[in-house]
Parts: C-alpha cells; sequence; structure tokens
C-alpha cells in the first residue's frame, strides 16, 4: 500500500499502521442514526471541528439519507445543505473533507468548495458525470458496493457468495473508474455494509474484509447499522456503539485503511488499545499462538 495519496490542494491523505477515523456529518432530517442533529450549518462545522480535534482524519458530510427507503433530495437542496458546510469547515481547518454523493453537480460545487474526496454509494454508476468531475478535479474516490439503489436496495437480496460476488462487482466499477481516466491510486473501495445486505451478510463482509485488501485501500462503515441492533437488541442512535467498536476491530484486524464512524473519540481511543496490543502480540507471538485473532 502506498504511504499516502495526494489529493487537491497539496493535501495528503497518509495511510498509517492502523485505520484512519472518518467523521460522519449527516447534514439531513432522516439519516438512520443522528437525522436533524446537523441541520443548522453553525452546528454542522462545529461539530466537524470538535471531531477533527478528536482525532478525525476525515470528515465526511453528505445531504441525502441512503438508509433504506429514503427518498430522493433535489440537487439544489442536497447544495444548500452541503456547500455551506464544507466552506464553512475549510476556511477554518485544512482537515480531509469528503462528500457523500452520488449526484455530479453535488460533487463539482462540494470539490470547488473545499472537499477532497467523492465518497460515492454507486460508485460512480448513477450519475455518468461523476468520473469526470473525479478526474478533472482529481478528487480521491470511494467505490462503494451497492445491488439496487437506496429505496429498494432492501427488497430482494440474494448472494451465493456474499464476498466473492463483492469482490468482483467492486472490481468492475474499479476498471470502470480507471477506463474513465481516474487515476487508480486516487482509488479507495468500500464492501457497502447494510446496502443490499442481510444482518448475515454483514456479519461474514466483516470476518472476510481481508479478501478486498488486494484490490484497493479499504473504507469500512458500520458504525450504528441495522445488524448491530439485531444482534444486540439496542436501538439506533448511541447505544449501538459498543457493537460498532467491534465492527471497528474487524476492520483493523483485516487491514482497513479507514472506518467511517459516528462515535469519533471512543473509536480513535479503541483503535490506539487496539493497534498497541496487535504489536505486542506479533512482537510476542511471531508466528505462534495468539497472532491471528490480532494481525
Amino acid at each position: 500500500m502506498r504511504a499516502g495519496m495526494d489529493l487537491p490542494n497539496g493535501r495528503i491523505l497518509e495511510f498509517r499502521s492502523r485505520p484512519m477515523v472518518m467523521g460522519i456529518i449527516n447534514v439531513t432530517p432522516d439519516s438512520f442514526s443522528d437525522g436533524g442533529v446537523h441541520l443548522s450549518p453553525a452546528i454542522a462545522i462545529e461539530s466537524a471541528l470538535h471531531m477533527e480535534r478528536e482525532g478525525a482524519a476525515i470528515i465526511d458530510v453528505g445531504g441525502e439519507s441512503t438508509r433504506p427507503g429514503a427518498q430522493p433530495v433535489p440537487l439544489q437542496q442536497e447544495l444548500d445543505r452541503v456547500i455551506p458546510i464544507i466552506e464553512g469547515i475549510r476556511r477554518v481547518s485544512n482537515v480531509l473533507i469528503s462528500i457523500d454523493t452520488m449526484k455530479s453537480p453535488v460533487a463539482l460545487e462540494a470539490g470547488r468548495a473545499g472537499a477532497d474526496i467523492l465518497n460515492d454509494v454507486t460508485a460512480l454508476e448513477f450519475d455518468e458525470g461523476m468520473a469526470g468531475v473525479a478526474r478533472s478535479l482529481r478528487l480521491g474516490v470511494i467505490l462503494m458496493h451497492i445491488r439496487g439503489e437506496p429505496r429498494t436496495m432492501q427488497d430482494s437480496i440474494h448472494y451465493d457468495d456474499v464476498m466473492s460476488e463483492i469482490k468482483t462487482d467492486l472490481q468492475s466499477r474499479i476498471d470502470h473508474a480507471v477506463d474513465c481516466g481516474i487515476d487508480p491510486e486516487l482509488l479507495l473501495i468500500d464492501p457497502g455494509i447494510g446496502f443490499g445486505k442481510t444482518s448475515e451478510h454483514n456479519v461474514e463482509i466483516l470476518a472476510r474484509l481481508s479478501e478486498l485488501r488486494e484490490l484497493r485501500p479499504l473504507v469500512v462503515g458500520a458504525s450504528r447499522k441495522g445488524f448491530i441492533g439485531k444482534l444486540t437488541g439496542k436501538p439506533g442512535g448511541p447505544a449501538r456503539s459498543a457493537g460498532s467498536l467491534a465492527a471497528a476491530a474487524a476492520a483493523a484486524n483485516a487491514g482497513a485503511a479507514i472506518v467511517r464512524v459516528h462515535d469519533v473519540a471512543e473509536t480513535v481511543d479503541f483503535l490506539e488499545v487496539f493497534a498497541a496490543i496487535s504489536a505486542a502480540a506479533l512482537k510476542a507471538y511471531p508466528a505462534g499462538p495468539g497472532v491471528d485473532g490480532l494481525r
């Protein structure tokens, strides 16, 4: 894996020995975990800066919910939600910013406002203009796996081998991005936990994440998702934070580059301790018992 990814305006995404933390700012009234919390630009900007102080390396800003059954947001409304937040963060901080959108005009304006990374849940498939925007602005691109689209993705789910099929689908999207002129060194991949998958699929994906590492640097977004509630019986929101840390452990164990989370401080501390234990285990057992679970 490269030591870093050169992004717009001289900023660099530096890969580390443990996952970087991406903090989530949903500027929506209907997101599954924190809808309505960040509708005020001032609150959203301060939340983002607070996440940076807690240790977030990237702030992910989104203005359209992609939860199951979510309704599309008109273009201008999405722009009105996210651009002031990105501009406000960029005025006072050099933290990396990703824009979570399926629309190329939003990606274009977000990049002009200071975003560094495009986080597209459709892996450049929904909007045919998206690849051109990413290429022209030289944005980092997160290609996420999804079957269907957010409103209907949970209606009919079938895989013969979920991880093998995700790997094949993601390789196809990587090839498409490269064919569109995007530098392959600017691509990251996300298995799309919760996007057209059952709870059982999500657990299997987390157990087999290392199978994806050979493709591109890996982004994992499992924070507070429904499968955690199904396993623990906990309602949405912060009640699922502890379960989310277990998913972060799986991501770290698999060598993921980034974990996308709601609870930044807790995840940063967790990964710090997890990395220290992993390093000690490798030192104590370089080729023996005790290593596999902390690799």
